[in-house]
């Protein structure tokens, strides 16, 4: 009980001075080695046993290799050339229905398949049964996570959001002055490092030369609630949103006494330009904190770059993009929203082994004159999708809608188009080709 006191009191002293002991540094290099010998034993599981399944792609379902023209071939292998039958519109029937159920974009809001287990049962695939030694290592890693660092991770969660609460309740007393605002971000930056240290979250930031000034905009790309809690670890920000209700509600109201923070009354929400006025007037003051905004409208499981919204760059100001990674070896951090509510997800990443993070601070963009917003948008998205950090190409549905409301969109969907009327083409040419004479 004394240890566990002490564990505590470490961990909630520590952010204070931005000073760290380096135990989160060892427990991490730990379960790397036993998570590179549970890749090994797995692996030789597979040669011992065939019936030891191979891990599965990133995807709903299962495509099959091969090219357009020997999957026709094959169809109409038993065809007369030149002659129509049902089965030559199969193959077209068959990339239709790939499409509907596992488009790119769909991929994005379920979690990804790790190429090897992590000794966590949440995956599609759990190998505990393999060896006896690999069911040990999986039932004491069971007992740490659920016996040891649960109780200590929401203890450090409830210390965080107490003395977040408590701390922005007394600084908002005191009058407007210099004193103030430096009070505020001492309370914000060392609550958000105790929550930090709740998720044993270990934190590897990138040209910080490049981090977000005052009187700027801050775009990052979302995977999930805690975001803010990874980036607020190294400097604060004006968070914009909705007012909830609730301990949600409490502590949105207790933080915006001692900070200036945007929040917006539902009714609000539906007034774009109230939006804008609002949050163009607190870019204006150069004073005030720089705005943490999410392009992309909702949480993707960390592979790719949705499509950004062009309303997030109308309000003018310096553009500073952010990449934030997660590594899913040690905990998946998406947030589907869809399949969990916000405790069973806070339960799901405080009962995970780790949460391991890398941000990338890019250089920061202006609107120079002659662009506007949708520009700038693009701009931000490709900057995002060519650091190489968020994985993957920009994906999303091209609507009319879409295009005018700002989405961006890279020529993913335009190549499978333009691949389909490829293979249209071919059988057209294929049944034509017997019957060329009478045309």
């Amino acid at each position: 009980m004394r240890g566990c006191s002490w564990s505590c009191f470490s961990s909630c002293s520590q952010p204070c001075f931005g000073l760290s002991l380096g135990v989160t540094g060892v427990y991490i290099q730990i379960l790397v080695q036993v998570l590179e010998w549970a890749t090994v034993r797995i692996q030789r599981g597979r040669e011992e046993q065939p019936s030891v399944p191979v891990p599965l792609p990133n995807g709903i379902i299962e495509r099959e290799g091969g090219s357009m023209e020997e999957e026709m071939g094959q169809l109409r292998s038993s065809q007369a050339e030149g002659e129509f039958a049902l089965s030559d519109a199969f193959y077209f029937y068959k990339k239709g229905l790939e499409s509907i159920v596992d488009d790119q974009v769909t991929q994005r809001f379920s979690s990804e398949e790790l190429a090897s287990w992590n000794l966590l049962t949440r995956t599609n695939q759990n190998f505990r049964y393999i060896s006896l030694r690999l069911t040990v290592f999986w039932g004491v890693g069971v007992f740490v996570r659920y016996c040891v660092l649960f109780p200590l991770r929401i203890t450090l969660a409830l210390i965080g959001l107490s003395w977040l609460v408590m701390g922005t309740i007394l600084v908002g007393i005191l009058p407007e002055s210099s004193a103030k605002n430096w009070l505020s971000e001492l309370v914000h930056l060392t609550c958000y490092r105790i929550c930090a240290r709740g998720l044993s979250a270990t934190i590897h930031y990138h040209n910080r030369e490049n981090r977000p000034r005052k009187g700027g905009i801050c775009v990052a790309n979302h995977t999930s609630p805690i975001d803010v809690v990874i980036l607020a670890n190294d400097g604060c920000y004006a968070m914009v949103g909705q007012i909830h209700g609730g301990l949600l509600g409490v502590i949105q109201r207790s933080m915006v006494r001692a900070c200036p923070h945007v929040w917006f009354e539902r009714s609000e929400m539906k007034d774009r330009h109230a939006v804008t006025s609002r949050l163009t007037a607190h870019i204006a003051a150069k004073t005030k904190l720089p705005i943490l905004i999410f392009p992309e409208g909702t949480c993707i499981n960390n592979t790719s770059v949705m499509m950004f919204k062009k309303g997030s760059f109308e309000i003018g100001g310096t553009i500073y993009p952010v990449t934030i990674k997660y590594d899913p070896r040690f905990g998946d951090a998406f947030w589907n929203s869809s399949k969990y509510n916000m405790v069973s997800y806070l339960l799901r990443m405080m009962t995970s082994w780790a949460i391991v993070v890398n941000v990338w601070y890019l250089p920061p963009m202006t609107i120079q004159e002659g662009e506007d917003a949708a520009q700038v948008c693009k701009q931000s998205e490709v900057s995002h999708r060519s650091s190489g950090r968020a994985a993957g190409p920009a994906v999303g549905w091209r609507t009319q809608t879409a295009e005018s409301e700002g989405f961006l969109q890279r020529g993913a969907a335009e190549d499978v188009q333009q691949h389909h009327r490829g293979a249209e083409r071919e059988l057209a040419k294929q049944l034509l080709r017997k019957h060329r004479g009478r045309w």
